[in-house]
């Protein structure tokens, strides 16, 4: 897909409001594109978390292994963000991740999004309040969804 079309879904996500066409732009050329077809894995539990994904086209789902069985955790669609908190610092993933249909990905890695910050710490002041109130809302899915899987 072209530059313009990932600065147009990266335009839609949450995280980035707020973003300048330029700022989009720049996120966008770091970033790498991946198509992958059905059931295809995107990354393991426990993995090292380097990067986060947009959600371009496509479906995904989050899930966790429990008893040798795969309990579905989420569903997220065209313009979700997964694993954001990988851009701000060094982590394990809490969940796998599989794609559910053909899906395109915009891969945005730690370096590049950190290289933004820097050049515009203007942006890097409104992330902070906003990554913040995403931790809290992630910290309330997961509850709910803990409340859910079997002791």
């Amino acid at each position: 897909m072209a530059l313009d079309d990932d600065i147009r879904v990266l335009s839609g996500v949450g995280l980035f409001e707020g973003f300048t066409r330029e700022q989009l732009r720049l996120l966008a050329f770091g970033a790498e594109s991946i198509s992958l077809s059905a059931g295809r894995e995107i990354f393991a539990e426990g993995a090292l978390a380097d990067c986060a994904f947009v959600i371009a086209s496509g479906s995904v789902v989050l899930y966790t292994e429990y008893d040798d069985q795969r309990q579905i955790l989420e569903r997220l669609e065209t313009g979700d963000m997964i694993g954001e908190f990988a851009l701000i610092a060094e982590s394990r993933r809490i969940s796998g991740a599989m794609t559910e249909n053909e899906t395109r990905l915009i891969r945005i890695n730690r370096s590049s999004f950190h290289r933004i910050l820097e050049e515009f710490p203007e942006t890097a002041m409104r992330l902070h309040r906003r990554i913040a109130d995403n931790l809290q809302s992630m910290i309330e899915r997961l509850e709910k969804i803990a409340a859910r899987l079997p002791d």
